[in-house]
C-alpha cells in the first residue's frame, strides 16, 4: 500500500506598512487557504512588525506567527527573506505563499535560493493540479497565461494582486511571537517618507492616472479630485514623471509601477508600449484622449473621445450626483 505524501501547513507571508496589513496580505492569507484546503492541511502565517495580526483569522488562517524585530522596521529584502525561510524551517512547509508586489518579488528569489525551492510568480489562480503541482500564471507583460509546473520539494507561488480576491473564511488563529536570527545586513535606513492620506497605487482597486494631454502640473486638480471621489490612486506616464510634473511613485508602466486594478482611467495618454505593457493586468481600462487614433484605444475596454477639461469636470459632477443618492 502506497502511503499518500503529507504537507504541512501552508505558509504565507502577510506584507505590512506602518504596522497595519496592505490589502495583498488578505489576498495572500484567502489563496493560501485554497491552497492548504486541496492538500488537506492548515495555515500558517508570518507577520513582520504588525500591531495587531488578528484579521487574519478571518481570511483562513490557522496560526499565526508574529515577529517583532527592530532590523526589520524598515524593508530588507535579505532579512525579510531569512525571517521567512526559518519560519518555513520551523513549520516545515513545503508551500509558501507571497504577493506580486514589488518588495516580495525582491525577496522570493533569495527565498527560494536559501529553500532550495522552485518559484512561481504572477500567479492567478489556485493550483489546478498539486500530483503534479501545476499553477496558471501570466505572462510577456499579461499578453498571455503561461502554465508552471513545479517539481521541486518545497514551493514558492507570488500571487499576482487583485487576481484571487479576498474570500472570508473565519477561525480561530492561535498566536505566538516567533524571533528568528537576523543577521546584519550592513544596510542603514536613514529616513522613510510616505504619503499617509492616499490610497497606494499598490493597494488601489481602481487608479486614475493622466499624461501629457494635461499640458502642466498646474491642471493636476481634476485627477486628484477624480480619484477622490472614487476612492481611486493617482499615477501618471512616464514623461510626465520626467518632466517633474509628477513624483516618480506615481509613474507606472513598464519602466514604473506595474497595475493591476478593477478599474484604470487614463486621462490624456496615448499609450505607448511600455505604459500599455504595465497597465494591461488591470481588468478594465478606460481611456479620455481627443485623438480617436491614440493607441490606448485598442487596448481600452470603454473609450471617450474629447477634451479632458471638459469630459472630466462632468464626470466628477455625474459620480458626486450618483453618490449624493445612495
Amino acid at each position: 500500500m502506497t502511503k499518500s505524501k503529507v504537507f504541512m501547513s501552508v505558509l504565507v507571508y502577510t506584507e505590512s506598512e506602518q504596522g497595519a496589513f496592505k490589502k495583498t496580505a488578505l489576498e495572500v492569507a484567502s489563496y493560501a487557504k485554497a491552497v492548504a484546503d486541496q492538500l488537506g492541511t492548515t495555515v500558517t502565517a508570518i507577520t513582520i512588525n504588525v500591531d495587531d495580526a488578528s484579521a487574519l483569522g478571518n481570511y483562513g488562517v490557522d496560526k499565526i506567527l508574529n515577529v517583532s524585530n527592530a532590523q526589520l522596521q524598515s524593508f530588507s529584502a535579505n532579512g525579510y527573506a531569512e525571517a521567512i525561510k526559518q519560519a518555513a524551517e520551523k513549520e516545515a512547509s513545503k508551500v509558501i505563499v507571497v504577493s506580486s508586489s514589488a518588495d516580495s518579488k525582491y525577496l522570493a528569489p533569495l527565498l527560494a535560493v536559501g529553500l532550495n525551492a522552485g518559484y512561481a510568480s504572477n500567479v492567478i489562480e489556485a493550483p489546478a493540479s498539486t500530483s503534479p503541482f501545476t499553477v496558471k500564471r501570466t505572462a510577456f507583460t499579461n499578453k498571455a497565461f503561461e502554465i508552471s509546473q513545479i517539481n521541486t520539494d518545497v514551493k514558492i507561488i507570488g500571487v499576482s494582486n487583485n487576481s484571487f480576491g479576498l474570500i472570508e473564511n473565519s477561525r480561530n488563529a492561535s498566536a505566538e511571537e516567533f524571533s528568528p536570527s537576523i543577521s546584519d545586513s550592513g544596510v542603514k535606513v536613514e529616513a522613510v517618507d510616505k504619503a499617509t492620506d492616499k490610497v497606494t497605487i499598490a493597494d488601489a482597486e481602481i487608479v486614475v492616472s493622466a499624461g501629457r494631454g494635461l499640458k502642466g502640473p498646474e491642471n493636476w486638480g481634476m485627477v486628484e479630485e477624480l480619484a477622490d471621489v472614487l476612492g481611486a490612486a493617482t499615477a501618471c506616464s512616464k514623461p510626465v514623471s520626467d518632466l517633474g510634473w509628477r513624483p516618480h511613485s506615481e509613474h507606472v508602466g513598464q519602466t514604473g509601477k506595474p497595475v493591476a486594478s478593477n478599474l484604470y482611467i487614463a486621462i490624456g495618454i496615448s499609450g505607448a508600449i511600455q505604459h500599455l505593457a504595465g497597465i494591461n493586468a488591470s481588468k478594465v481600462k478606460v481611456v479620455i484622449n481627443t485623438d480617436a487614433e491614440a493607441p490606448f484605444f485598442k487596448a481600452a475596454d470603454y473609450g471617450v473621445v474629447g477634451d479632458a477639461f471638459e469630459v472630466v469636470p462632468q464626470l466628477i459632477d455625474k459620480l458626486k450626483a450618483f453618490k449624493a443618492q445612495q
